[in-house]
């Protein structure tokens, strides 16, 4: 596989292609094609994580001098949560170079978003093990972090679980109940799964490396879902 269009789009020009190309080889694949000598992305993505989330409080810290932590904490979940990270990732062209099985590789819904977004984590990961930690942030820095102008004006850093709250009292009279529906990975690396619902139906779901985090999430997804923004 050809990778220098993606390269070229990111900026990076790898010395070991195959850190790039264990990036976007998703664990279906590897299920699928066991002879193939790959390796799955997912310890990629682990690293890719703690890297972006480093770069991005880092650079939250310099440029939000009156924010308090509550507020830097918030803008960075907003920063590095699926949806932003899946679509970066898209804007990369990152589709294109996925290695995926056939069941998978059919999906184009949600569940492509979250491969997605994992799969930018894992390339940050590869570029963090290719190049060092100052070319992952100016990575990170360039396709990243320009979007808080976008979250900043949408107000979608604010404390969604609140908001949706109050629009959800306001239109049914019910109040939102969470529910965890899927953890996987490690203890040291988990990855939740939470639903919201109103009234007994089911408004959103989201993803995070918390519940509460996952439970941000959902009531975002909620929110533009129902066009209470």
């Amino acid at each position: 596989m050809d990778f220098e269009k993606f390269e070229e789009r990111a900026g990076v020009i790898f010395r070991d292609k195959s850190l790039l190309k264990q990036a976007f080889t998703h664990r279906s694949y590897i299920n699928e094609n066991r002879g193939s000598a790959l390796e799955h992305n997912e310890r990629l993505e682990f690293l890719g994580d703690a890297v972006l989330e480093l770069a991005i409080t880092g650079y939250l810290y310099e440029r939000m001098k009156k924010s308090d932590e509550g507020e830097l904490t918030s803008l960075r979940s907003a920063l590095v949560n699926a949806d932003t990270c899946s679509r970066v990732a898209q804007t990369l062209g990152a589709n294109e170079f996925l290695l995926l099985s056939k069941g998978e590789s059919k999906d184009t819904g949600r569940a492509r978003q979250y491969i997605l977004a994992n799969t930018l984590e894992a390339i940050i990961g590869a570029i963090y093990l290719d190049q060092g930690y100052d070319v992952a942030k100016t990575f990170i820095l360039t396709h990243i972090a320009p979007l808080v102008e976008d979250i900043l004006k949408s107000g979608d850093w604010t404390d969604a679980k609140s908001r949706f709250q109050e629009k959800a009292q306001e239109y049914t009279g019910f109040t939102p109940v969470y529910k965890t529906i899927r953890e996987l990975g490690p203890d040291h690396d988990k990855r939740f799964t939470v639903s919201v619902s109103v009234g007994g139906e089911v408004y959103g779901d989201g993803e995070g490396k918390s519940k509460q985090d996952a439970e941000q999430e959902a009531a975002r997804q909620a929110l533009e879902s129902k066009g209470w923004k």
